[in-house]
């Protein structure tokens, strides 16, 4: 049984091991544990129940890395993403002033979508109509995105309003923390300690716990209390025209920050064949596709492929049993949910300024020397964490890409879903201008 099972995950191929997969997967889960409290925290400001929203996004983030890591058989885990459940609520519920079961029921809407789209080839496509040169800019730009979220998670990284960004007060408690963790993670990977990333994080826990810097208030917890938003959502009311411009956002917000980190994350791992493509899109999509809509009927915003996997292939994982693990760790979290809001941000933030660092090995691929290629990129690793989005960077870089191309009269020989994805690009900003 067990060479069957690494015969299918492929170790032999990738150069991996069953060590080094469990570990890579705790290393994964770990570093986005965080979300497990923060997203119901956000959903609870759209008057969603905080415990009901806690299990429904532990069961989404299980079910997604699992089936990811099964049918896809990527080290890639899913959960509900950040950024679309501030738009969820603070926009959709609060500003809008949408009742949040028919938010529900437009994040079911949009996953439903995303299936059909993966079904008919359309997402696929537009995969492969990212040009190449745009891969490395993407993989160094989560990079920096993924560092820029360490350092302000750290404190080493304060907002001001004279300078946008200035640094913070390196004598703070918990900044102090961090630092010392982020010395400890870089010391054991210099000394080649492959769990270097999960040692620093948890070492950091008990030293922040042995100073008394982790605000612990384990409560009770109880999974029945799913049901104030397991099937609760309202499809009804949100197909209405009124909300159909709030599906196209999920969709698409949804559909470029996964192609974004589905690029950034298998370019890291080297999963990427002889021709430059990902093989086995088709079973990603659908993975990440049915994850939104078992989270939408569970009582969660958009599910989405994270960018803190790439701790896991930094750790060494390159198979789905990574993706596998942390699911697995997920369903665990719901039964010592109170303990694993123990982990502070002061210890998950130095893995992610690693990680980011790490990345960052991507822009030597990058033909600076060929303006067509270097100012897309550019502006694709600027982007992204600039704007904090994937989405935007990945826009703003195709968008250049294409008009380049025009400029020079290539657009004859360039794909037509390029100029078809440009346009919509362009409608996309015409959009958010026009809401801001």
């Amino acid at each position: 049984m067990r060479a069957r099972l690494e015969k299918y995950f492929e170790f032999e191929r990738l150069g991996t091991n069953w060590r080094t997969e469990i570990l890579a997967g705790a290393t994964t889960f770990v570093t986005m544990a965080y979300i497990i409290f923060v997203n119901p925290s956000i959903l609870r400001e759209a008057g969603m129940p905080f415990d009901s929203t806690l299990a429904a996004t532990c069961l989404c983030a299980a079910f997604g890395s699992i089936l990811m890591g099964v049918l896809a058989r990527y080290p890639i885990a899913l959960a509900p993403g950040m950024g679309l459940n501030a738009y969820f609520t603070y926009s959709v519920v609060k500003g809008m002033g949408v009742a949040w079961q028919t938010a529900l029921g437009a994040v079911f809407i949009s996953g439903v979508v995303f299936l059909l789209l993966t079904a008919v080839g359309v997402r696929q496509l537009i995969v492969e109509a990212i040009p190449a040169e745009l891969y490395a800019a993407v993989a160094a730009g989560i990079g920096l995105f993924i560092a820029l979220i360490g350092l302000h998670n750290a404190g080493i990284i304060v907002a001001n309003p004279q300078t946008v960004a200035a640094l913070g007060n390196l004598r703070a408690p918990h900044t102090l923390l961090a630092l010392f963790g982020l010395l400890l993670i870089a010391g054991l990977l210099a000394w080649g300690v492959k769990a270097a990333m999960l040692i620093g994080i948890l070492a950091t826990t008990l030293v922040g716990a042995a100073f008394r810097l982790i605000e612990w208030s384990p409560g009770g917890f109880h999974f029945y209390s799913i049901s104030a938003t397991a099937g609760k959502l309202d499809v009804r009311g949100a197909m209405s025209l009124g909300l159909l411009e709030i599906v196209f956002v999920f969709l698409f917000v949804d559909l470029f920050d996964n192609v974004g980190t589905l690029v950034g994350v298998s370019k890291k791992a080297g999963l990427f064949d002889s021709h430059d493509r990902i093989p086995r899109i088709h079973r990603i999509l659908v993975a990440d596709a049915s994850a939104t809509i078992v989270g939408s009927l569970a009582g969660t915003s958009t599910v989405v492929s994270y960018v803190e996997s790439a701790a896991g292939v930094v750790a060494g994982g390159r198979s789905g049993v990574t993706a596998i693990v942390a699911g697995v760790l997920f369903l665990v979290a719901l039964a010592i949910a109170p303990l694993a809001g123990a982990i502070p941000g002061a210890a998950t933030a130095p893995a992610l300024i690693v990680v980011g660092s790490m990345m960052m090995s991507n822009v030597a691929e990058i033909r600076w020397s060929d303006p067509a290629v270097a100012i897309p990129a550019f502006l694709t690793l600027a982007g992204i964490p600039l704007t904090f989005s994937i989405a935007n960077g990945l826009a703003l870089g195709f968008t250049a890409y294409a008009l380049i191309k025009l400029a020079r009269g290539q657009w004859r020989g360039t794909s037509p879903l390029v100029w078809v994805l440009a346009g919509l690009f362009l409608v996309r900003f015409y959009y958010l201008a026009r809401g801001g």
